[in-house]
């Protein structure tokens, strides 16, 4: 076995991709001293593309209304404990505007599937902000539309669209989701987006109920042929509201194991530390950065509104993950030998 990890390594750093099998054995092998060594390589891998820049995206929660029952989420249709809300055009824009003062240059409209937030809302919206904004990216993450719905917000100036996959495997997503939800048609929407001229993300959740590390692997496959400009990982944290209340949540170690993973596979990935990490460890967004991410997502929702938008219990939303904690976001950052870039921060692909 230490043969293979040590020629899959080899592997890696030269570029070259992995077997499934191979990944499987990273997983299956997860110790200290292996995530050690392959955070160095990712660190390494990182420096060479970005350096030690890590960009810093505005994120926008406008609405918490979904039509969607995904059995892990907390803004699922049927969680009736939630206290909903929509921002309207003019808050939404506020937000952008505080977000430009303290130097963001990326804003990330994220929400639930909202019907209230159709083309003839989204549309304007969005030029509105591209209008005012000329300098800055604007990523979108609303979940599955028509392909002739991302192209109107493509050409209204979107540049962004981050759609998570969830899962490689057909019939994991199937016990992750009701039937009315469809993983071929999620794949459908990645690649129209692809097609389309966005910078895609996608990514999945570590440490699903049902998940093993062979769908692991596959996720990991799903990304070495799709070659997304972004990955959006974290551990499956557990909402008492939903059906999996009871299931244990994800592993730190295992989407710190992901992270460096993903880096040595695709260099030039934007990876963020999220929230996740955040909120499963006092110092997981750092930790997130040693391990190969390169980007945070300060929250620039209205103070609030932001312990409503809950995925998942106990979400950290202190100010040092909020907009008002840059200062100390940077120093931290600084701590680990890093500096917040005030810039697009586009993909290198």
């Amino acid at each position: 076995m230490k043969e293979m990890l040590t020629s899959a390594i080899e592997k890696l750093l030269s570029h070259n991709p992995l077997s499934k099998e191979e990944y499987v054995a990273f997983l299956e092998n997860n110790s200290v001293e292996l995530r050690t060594e392959l955070a160095r390589y990712a660190i390494k891998a990182k420096q060479e593309v970005y350096g030690n820049d890590i960009y810093i995206r505005g994120l926008i929660e406008f609405t918490n209304y979904c039509k969607n029952n995904c059995y892990y989420c907390g803004l699922r249709r049927d969680n009736h404990c939630v206290e909903r809300y929509r921002l309207q055009d003019d808050e939404i824009l506020v937000c952008c505007e505080n977000g430009y003062e303290l130097g963001f240059r990326t804003f990330v409209l994220q929400g639930g599937e909202d019907g209230q937030f159709a083309d003839e809302k989204m549309v304007p919206l969005v030029a509105r902000i591209r209008n005012r904004y000329p300098d800055c990216a604007i990523t979108l993450s609303l979940g599955e539309r028509s392909k002739e719905s991302y192209q109107r917000l493509f050409d209204a100036g979107a540049n962004r669209y981050l759609l998570r996959h969830e899962t490689a495997v057909k019939s994991h997503y199937e016990k992750l989701h009701p039937s009315d939800m469809s993983w071929d048609h999620r794949m459908e929407c990645l690649s129209w987006l692809k097609e389309i001229g966005y910078q895609v993300g996608c990514g999945f959740m570590v440490g699903s109920p049902y998940q093993t590390n062979d769908m692991l692997a596959e996720d990991l496959m799903l990304i070495q042929q799709f070659q997304p400009d972004m990955v959006g990982i974290g551990p499956f944290l557990r909402h008492g509201d939903t059906p999996f209340a009871e299931f244990s949540d994800g592993s730190l170690e295992t989407t710190l194991l992901c992270i460096s993973l993903l880096r040595l596979m695709q260099p030039n990935l934007l990876l963020p530390a999220t929230t996740a990490l955040a909120t499963i460890a006092p110092d997981g967004r750092e930790q997130g950065i040693l391990a190969g991410a390169n980007v945070v997502m300060p929250n620039l929702s209205p103070v609030k509104n932001r312990k409503q938008y809950s995925l998942y219990d106990n979400k950290k939303f202190t100010n040092e993950e909020a907009a008002e904690g840059l200062l100390k976001l940077r120093q931290r950052m600084q701590a680990i030998g890093c500096e917040i870039a005030i810039h697009r921060g586009d993909s290198r692909r």
